[in-house]
């Protein structure tokens, strides 16, 4: 066996697939357990779905010592618009801080645009081809975006940058990668760009892969089959999530927006109504405390719970591509194998390329399998914790609104022998005398 080795934590992750554990997330089954008693509030609710004390003691110490263990610190910020004759494009700070050995100074600061950071994944899915790439935002508007340049657009666009560069940061070897130094360091990229295979060579890689998804594959392994089963359904799944949660705040705008029209409404009423004022204003100013908790809870999930989904849309369309470059590596084997079965006369020169690329789909397996449970684990991570941000957001929501509500209704709450002024008083009552 020749070629590249891996680190010693990449063997031995073999894929678990348990439909209950793994998909758990979005199970619609959301009853409690028959000896659980139903919790008597929201927050009690929160309180019975957090985590163990000592689980969470152990997931800080955890996070401290990855802290620790980190020798690279990248920060992406300073977006800057730069106008040309013939584009208009923003350029991004880039700001690293590292104690490697390899790197010659601890700190470098370079700018690069957008189309930088799309050569550097190219360069690192072209040389790892079965590792999963960190996926980047999408070129184009997303939807909700009106203006490409508007500062929520380029705000969005900078966090997910942010976040593209520390996820390669944390990789055990697209972190060594030559690219993604060259492209923490060097002022200028354009000659390092220029470097690499040619068109005609990328072609014929393309031609060479298209011919072996065509020919398909003789037999692929059972667990690059389940997880090939897995992306589809986690793929289907996080789709389905992604859009109606995005139709959620979409409508929870339109609400908010007849909400706020709502309080003055109610604002003016009680100019024209003077016994009905203390009531009415009353109502004004708990639509209005509640339109400001409405907002929270919209700019919460819209910065939180959006983005993590939306990711994770992008990173099933990464990871479809990883497989099928997989089996591509696979399928090239396989016909070189039956080449080699079939052609006596240039038998030794084909047992070296089959040779070779057994290693090659050996290296691929072992590469796919260590960041597959990897990539499951930060997925199931990163998800949770959106999930239960946008849950304690939620039930922080709607105590508020509760308490607002029920401050309005002790204000009005006439108390036995308490008259409120101006209302007439009640008619005695006699005994009927026979």
């Amino acid at each position: 066996m020749s070629g590249q080795t891996f680190p010693a934590d990449f063997s031995g992750h073999m894929l678990d697939l348990d439909e209950d554990d793994d998909l758990e997330v979005f199970s619609k089954n959301t009853s409690l357990a028959d000896s659980s008693p139903m919790p008597n509030s929201p927050s009690s609710m929160v309180n019975q779905y957090r985590p163990e004390e000592e689980e969470e003691e152990e997931e800080q110490l955890q996070q401290q010592q990855g802290a620790n263990d980190k020798d690279i610190f990248i920060t992406v910020d300073n977006p800057e618009s730069h106008v040309t004759a013939i584009e208009t494009f923003i350029m991004y700070r880039v700001e690293t801080k590292t104690t490697r050995g390899e790197y010659d100074s601890s700190e470098y600061e370079v700018l690069r645009r957008y189309q930088d950071f799309v050569w550097l994944r190219s360069k690192l899915e072209e040389t790892h081809p079965t590792l999963i790439v960190h996926p980047l935002p999408e070129k184009f508007v997303m939807k909700g975006m009106v203006e490409r340049f508007n500062n929520d657009f380029i705000e969005t666009r900078r966090k997910a940058l942010h976040r593209f560069l520390n996820k390669i940061s944390e990789h055990p070897i697209l972190s060594y990668s030559q690219h993604f130094k060259v492209f923490l360091t060097a002022q200028e990229l354009l000659s390092h760009k220029k470097q690499g295979p040619g068109f005609l060579s990328r072609m014929g890689e393309t031609v060479r892969a298209v011919a072996n998804s065509v020919r398909g594959l003789r037999s692929r392994p059972e667990e690059f089959s389940l997880m090939q089963e897995y992306v589809e359904d986690f793929s289907n799944k996080i789709y389905s999530v992604d859009k109606v949660t995005q139709r959620i705040i979409k409508e929870q705008r339109e609400y908010l927006d007849e909400l706020k029209q709502y309080s003055p409404t109610y604002a003016q009423w009680a100019e024209s109504e003077e016994e009905l004022a203390e009531p009415l204003n009353g109502v004004a100013s708990c639509v209005e405390r509640c339109s400001k908790e409405s907002d929270e809870q919209i700019h919460h999930m819209s910065e939180v719970l959006v983005p993590a989904l939306h990711e994770y849309v992008l990173c099933t369309e990464t990871l479809k591509a990883v497989m099928r470059r997989r089996d591509n590596i696979q399928a090239e084997f396989e016909a070189k194998n039956v080449a080699l079965a079939s052609r006596r006369a240039d038998q030794e020169s084909l047992q070296d390329e089959v040779d070779g690329l057994a290693d090659r789909v050996e290296l691929a397996n072992n590469a796919l399998r260590g960041d597959w449970s990897r990539w499951q684990n930060g997925m199931r991570s990163d998800l949770k914790s959106a999930f239960l941000s946008t849950a304690e957001k939620n039930v922080d929501y709607y105590e508020q609104c509760l308490a607002v509500w029920e401050s309005f209704l002790l204000s009005q709450r006439v108390e036995p022998g308490e008259q409120r002024d101006g209302e007439d008083e009640p008619l005695p009552t006699h005994p009927i005398i026979d």
